[in-house]
């Protein structure tokens, strides 16, 4: 199914289009809190300010390492707080951005209340391993519905114009391709919240072992490491049938997905073998998160293509 029609009238088409670039603008901060985040967790920086929202009874903190990230942490979940704000109250503002983004809106304030909540808790729990994965889950369901928003906001702005037919089957296999990312990054920060990182010194064996017992921590670290397999091979699958498709656009999603996807296993393996440096740490969910942003904007474009009419459909109507 395509779309809703973009907007008509040109003052529609500019306020789709402030509201586009604001929502951008957020999901891109949004990004960098993901990053920086990973960063807080790998370096133990989580519990430098014990107290929330003041860091040590301050609004600027001592000017230390761990302190500082988490600091910078704190201050950029507010500046994507204001962002988010702005989008939304852009988005109420004018009757035909609210029919169509509205939803999102409403979503997107949601899910930012649930992780400055799940962000405090972090801190009261004192690094509760659910609870911070929680966060990182929460976390990137956020920017995905950003970019969503983003991206149906841009798409509403700029004019009607007929596009190259969806081939049958890639939506689906985008979509779930998108939920697949999405599971992965997040069975990634379990395994580094709970200290599974290492709990396999080795690869691809764990421990020597081709197939551990799949309990504990190790069973953790193998099933992270499965779900990579599953995941490179659900990708190969993607980029082969993209290479079929006759728009650009499709085909270059799924080459870019399948290259990243095994930059990223490169990353893990050396991550492993590196003793999980904090910046190849980063990276390493860095790359997951611009993954998972590629095939969300890989199934909106395709949901906004017209679907391909079965042949015999297209053999009555002849």
């Amino acid at each position: 199914m395509s779309s809703a029609t973009p907007a008509t009238g040109p003052s529609d088409a500019r306020d789709f289009a402030v509201v586009a670039q604001v929502a951008t603008g957020t999901a891109v901060l949004m990004f960098a809190l993901i990053v920086i985040g990973s960063i807080v967790r790998t370096t133990g920086s989580g519990l430098s300010c014990p107290d929330w929202p003041l860091c040590h009874g301050q609004l600027i903190p001592p000017m230390q390492f761990n302190i500082l990230m988490e600091w910078l942490h704190r201050l950029i979940a507010l500046v994507v707080g204001l962002g988010l704000l702005t989008t939304t109250l852009l988005v109420v503002s004018k009757r035909v951005t609210r029919a169509r983004l509205g939803g999102l809106a409403a979503m997107s304030i949601a899910l930012y209340f649930s992780q400055a909540l799940l962000g405090a808790l972090t801190v009261w729990k004192l690094l509760d391993p659910n609870i911070v994965s929680g966060h990182l889950a929460v976390a990137l369901l956020l920017f995905s519905t950003l970019l969503t928003l983003g991206l149906i906001a841009r798409h509403e702005s700029q004019p009607a114009r007929s596009h190259a037919e969806r081939p049958a089957g890639l939506l689906p296999l985008f979509a779930g391709s998108t939920a697949a990312i999405w599971a992965q990054a997040v069975l990634g920060g379990m395994v580094s919240t709970n200290h599974a990182s290492l709990i396999c010194h080795d690869w691809p064996t764990c421990n020597g072992e081709w197939f551990p017992p799949l309990v504990g921590l190790v069973g953790l670290q193998m099933t992270h490491r499965f779900g990579a397999y599953l995941l490179i091979t659900l990708l190969a699958v993607v980029a082969w049938r993209s290479r079929r498709s006759s728009d650009a656009a499709t085909q270059r999603a799924g080459a870019w997905l399948f290259a990243l996807v095994l930059v990223q296993a490169v990353i893990g393996i050396v991550n492993i073998m590196l003793g999980i440096p904090v910046w190849v740490s980063a990276l390493h969910l860095g790359n997951a998160a611009l993954m998972l942003a590629i095939a969300l904007g890989a199934t909106f474009h395709l949901s906004t293509l017209r679907a391909t009419e079965p042949a015999t459909a297209r053999m009555v109507t002849q």
